[in-house]
C-alpha cells in the first residue's frame, strides 16, 4: 500500500484551527486569504505538516470567487483555437498569468490562481493575427459573445501590400462574394497608404485576407482593436486585464 503524503490537507487543518466547516476553509484558501509559513497558498488540497504555521489574513472573507473575464492582447503567432495546437503554435492561454497583467484604470482586483482556470475563448482570431481576444469563466458573457457573433461589430487594422483595383474600396464595403455567399455591408477606410480600417459585422477576421485578395491586395498583418463597445487599448502585446463590471460588449 502506498503511504499517504506527509501532513494533512490545508483545508482540513484550517477548519480544525478555526472551528469552521471544511467548505468555509476552502473558500478562505481559494480566496487567497491563507498563508503557510508566510506564503499565500490557494490550493485547499495542499499538504501541510504540524510544524508549519498556517495563518488567516486580517479581514478575510469566506466568499465564492466570482467568475472573471479577461481581455488579452494576443501577439501574432499564438493560437486561441485547439485545432491550431497541432501546428506547434504556442497557446495564447499560457500568457494569462499574474506577471503579464496590465494594471491600469479601475478598482484594484486581487489576482487569484482560480481566475486562470476553466477559461473559454469565444472570440476566435487566426494564429497569424494579433489583437484583442476575450477569455471568460462567466457563462453570461460566454452566451453573449456566442449569440451575438454575427451582430457584434469588430474593428481591425489591416496592413496591406499591392495596388488596389479600381473601385476596390467600395467593393470591400459591399459587393464581394466569398464561398458563394454575398458578404454583408461593412465599413472600410484607409488609415494610411498601407493600412486599412475594417469595421466588421457578420464577417470574421479570418475572411479579411480573402476579401483583400479579391481587390488586388495582400494582407501583411491584421490586428483586432475592438469587439463591440470594449476596446483593446491600452494593452501592450502579451498583456491582459480584467473586464470591468461596467463594461458591456
Amino acid at each position: 500500500m502506498t503511504e499517504a503524503p506527509e501532513g494533512v490537507r490545508l483545508a482540513k487543518r484550517l477548519a480544525a484551527e478555526l472551528g469552521c466547516s471544511r467548505r468555509t476553509a476552502e473558500l478562505y484558501i481559494e480566496g487567497g486569504w491563507v498563508r503557510v509559513d508566510g506564503a499565500v497558498v490557494e490550493e485547499p488540497g495542499a499538504r501541510v505538516t504540524a510544524a508549519q504555521k498556517v495563518a488567516l489574513a486580517p479581514g478575510a472573507r469566506a466568499e465564492e470567487v466570482p467568475p472573471v473575464t479577461l481581455v488579452l492582447h494576443k501577439p501574432a503567432g499564438h493560437h486561441v483555437a485547439s485545432g491550431d495546437a497541432q501546428q506547434g503554435v504556442p497557446d495564447a492561454l499560457a500568457l494569462l498569468h499574474a506577471a503579464n497583467r496590465h494594471v491600469g484604470e479601475g478598482p484594484p482586483v486581487r489576482v487569484l490562481q482560480r481566475h486562470f482556470r476553466q477559461l473559454a475563448c469565444h472570440t476566435p482570431l487566426p494564429a497569424e493575427a494579433s489583437g484583442m481576444v476575450v477569455y471568460t469563466q462567466d457563462t453570461r458573457v460566454a452566451r453573449k459573445l456566442a449569440e451575438a457573433s454575427e451582430t457584434l461589430e469588430q474593428e481591425c487594422i489591416v496592413q496591406v501590400a499591392g495596388q488596389i483595383a479600381d473601385g476596390g474600396l467600395q467593393r470591400l464595403c459591399h459587393g464581394l462574394v466569398l464561398d458563394g455567399r454575398a458578404l454583408p455591408p461593412i465599413k472600410v477606410s484607409w488609415q494610411s497608404e498601407q493600412r486599412l480600417r475594417f469595421a466588421l459585422k457578420g464577417i470574421r477576421p479570418d475572411q479579411v485576407p480573402a476579401m483583400c485578395a479579391a481587390v488586388g491586395l495582400s494582407v501583411l498583418a491584421l490586428r483586432r482593436i475592438r469587439i463591440g463597445r470594449v476596446a483593446l487599448a491600452p494593452l501592450a502585446e502579451g498583456q491582459w486585464r480584467y473586464l470591468q463590471p461596467w463594461e458591456r460588449f
